[in-house]
């Protein structure tokens, strides 16, 4: 058994490296952690590439990516990116970087995704509507004491404890 794959950071200290994290971005950039700004950019950017009239015709595109603005020139694009460089770094020094996929014993792995897929793009849909996902609003806008973020957490907590009652079954 590798014992050097078991190793987790200890949670306490996580949470502090995470405020630290939080507070340099409030200092560097001047707004908080998230992700769902930058998904969205790059997806500007996607149809900014294809269709470029389309982005400066849409207001809530031309808002982000019109004219000759580019919507990855944005300190959430490269904190994104640094997330997920991070991640690939932190898993192969921790000797967890492998492919694989959580299931239960009742359900396919086709069926998995196919939630994990569904859920997502709820998630993601919910995150614009919400104007911030749950990175976004439960730490920067909780670090800022934003009701609207708390009630943004409150609801994600309570919709995934209902969400789960249906689907434990899969799982056990």
């Amino acid at each position: 058994m590798n014992t050097r794959a078991a190793r987790f950071l200890n949670p306490y200290l996580g949470g502090v490296l995470l405020g630290l994290v939080l507070f340099g971005s409030y200092a560097l950039t001047g707004g908080g952690i998230g992700a769902s700004g930058a998904i969205n950019r790059c997806q500007i950017s996607a149809v900014k590439a294809v269709l470029p009239g389309h982005v400066d015709r849409v207001k809530y595109l031309a808002e982000t990516g019109g004219g000759s603005r580019s919507p990855l020139a944005d300190a959430s694009v490269w904190m994104l990116l640094g997330t997920f460089v991070g991640g690939l770094i932190s898993g192969a020094a921790q000797g967890r970087f492998k492919v694989e996929l959580f299931k239960g014993p009742r359900i396919s792995g086709r069926r998995r995704l196919i939630l994990a897929f569904a859920g997502g793009a709820i998630m993601g849909y919910g995150a614009r509507l919400a104007r911030g996902c749950t990175s976004g609003q439960a730490l920067s806008g909780g670090a800022t004491l934003s009701v609207g973020s708390f009630a943004f957490m409150f609801s994600i907590f309570g919709a995934g404890y209902a969400v789960a009652y249906f689907l434990r079954r899969q799982w056990i």
